[in-house]
């Protein structure tokens, strides 16, 4: 499966029917769970926490995974970039296939992308690093 965006949270955004603030971490906190390959998103219909099936588990990972530090939202011409600072689970033994970013602190934690990692990524008693793409989590281009 192909990372992307969930288009409900977007789409309810953009309609001001979600208060989404991706630059406010005072206001929202973005977290990060991994799940395993046994997770199919569906960026059309799945748009909270509780769509999101096969949650990793073992040594070092707690439930509902990490909170992102140092986001940020920047505009550069007609592309937007979210972004924030990697993330190490540290003296874990888990194995997951993607990663999926949600706002912790609104109501239902609606989904806001997920991330493919193209094969399962394992670490076994040591560090499961996740390193963003040096352009962004995300990127949007607003040009035609």
């Amino acid at each position: 499966m192909a990372s992307g965006l969930y288009g409900i949270t977007f789409l309810n955004a953009l309609k001001n029917d979600l208060a989404l603030d991706l630059d406010d971490t005072t206001a929202d906190r973005f977290k990060v769970m991994l799940v395993t390959s046994s997770y199919s998103p569906n960026f059309g219909t799945h748009d909270f926490k509780s769509d999101v099936t096969n949650e990793v588990s073992g040594t070092g990972y707690d439930a509902g995974g990490k909170s992102l530090s140092s986001v940020t939202l920047t505009q550069s011409g007609g592309t937007i970039t979210f972004d924030a600072a990697n993330l190490t689970w540290a003296s874990s033994t888990i194995t997951a296939r993607a990663a999926v970013v949600y706002d912790d602190s609104l109501t239902n934690d609606p989904l806001i992308c997920y991330i493919d990692f193209g094969a399962d990524k394992s670490s076994s008693a040591g560090d499961f690093v996740l390193t963003f793409n040096a352009s962004g989590i995300f990127t949007l281009d607003l040009t035609p």
